[in-house]
């Protein structure tokens, strides 16, 4: 299988955006503030951007209300304009899209379908409410693939009938710059991807290790 370099597409969708003078709209999916500061910087350029915070994956509930609270916070710091949306906690839905696959391994078949869930609800609440384009943070991390987080986010816009826009934040040093503006702005960064497949295997690695 052939990889797409999703920046450079992006790129191009970007330079194409301005030649004709547009402004769409954009609904951003934020996994967290930290991941987002990079990507809002490059899209409020040329998008009229919203951030829509949907992770039912987040593990416990406190910490999905801790970077609901930070994403808001960093908002109101740098972008005040930007409405975010912060969806109900709803991790049942994320169990039961996950069940059987609570054993795979980061990155592997349970990470697809947490990414599925995740893109197809931003997608359909950016139909129900008129946004052009929608997008996702996901692809800031070094830890996410890229090529299957744009393939999703494709194939999703097909079914629900709104636009994807592909890019792989990370590149052009994104995650580096998502790094320093984190720490500029003093932002909470998690130390595990959300959900509690991911903490326990991490602390029962810690733990074989010590």
């Amino acid at each position: 299988m052939s990889v797409v370099n999703y920046a450079k597409e992006g790129d191009a969708e970007i330079e194409r955006i301005k030649a004709a003078g547009l402004r769409p709209s954009l609904l951003l999916h934020s996994c967290c503030a930290p991941c987002s500061t990079r990507c809002i910087r490059l899209l409020a350029e040329v998008f009229d951007v919203a951030v829509y915070y949907f992770d039912p994956n987040i593990f416990p509930e406190a910490e999905y209300a801790k970077r609901a609270e930070e994403q808001r916070r960093y908002l109101a710091a740098e972008y005040p304009q930007i409405e975010c949306v912060v969806a109900d906690y709803d991790h049942a839905s994320f169990l039961k899209a996950v069940k059987g696959l609570e054993t795979e391994p980061e990155g592997g078949a349970r990470c697809a379908v947490c990414f599925e869930q995740r893109l197809a609800a931003t997608a359909e609440y950016a139909k129900a409410h008129g946004f052009e384009m929608f997008a996702t943070t996901l692809t800031v991390s070094p830890h996410k693939d890229s090529q299957t987080i744009n393939e999703i986010g494709l194939r999703i816009a097909r079914e629900k009938g709104v636009t994807w826009f592909p890019y792989d934040f990370k590149k052009h040093d994104g995650y580096g710059i998502s790094v320093r503006l984190s720490k500029e702005f003093g932002l909470y960064r998690q130390n595990y991807c959300g959900c509690e497949f991911a903490l326990f295997a991490q602390r029962a690695a810690q733990n074989s290790i010590s």
